[in-house]
C-alpha cells in the first residue's frame, strides 16, 4: 500500500462539489454523473500507480464521504439551517 497525499474522503472540495451536484440531479442523470466521477477518480489513481485494491478502498471512502455530505445537507434543510 502506498501513502496517498490526499485520501479520498479528505478531499472536501470534491466531496462537496459531488454532493451539491447530486442534490440537483436525479435518476439517469445522477447515475451518469456518478459513473463519470468514479471513472475519472479511478483513472487518476491508476495514473499515480495505485493498485486496484487501493483504488476500490479509496472509492468506497469517497462514496461514504459524499453520502455523509448529502445527509448533512438534508438534515440542515429539514431544520431550516
Amino acid at each position: 500500500m502506498t501513502l496517498l497525499q490526499f485520501p479520498a474522503d479528505r478531499r472536501t472540495a470534491d466531496v462537496k462539489r459531488c454532493a451539491h451536484a447530486l442534490q440537483n440531479l436525479h435518476g439517469k442523470q445522477a447515475d451518469e454523473f456518478w459513473r463519470a466521477e468514479m471513472a475519472g477518480f479511478a483513472a487518476a489513481l491508476r495514473a499515480q500507480g495505485e493498485v486496484e485494491e487501493e483504488i476500490s478502498r479509496q472509492a468506497g471512502r469517497f462514496l461514504h464521504a459524499v453520502q455523509r455530505e448529502l445527509q448533512l445537507a438534508f438534515a440542515e434543510s429539514e431544520t431550516g439551517n
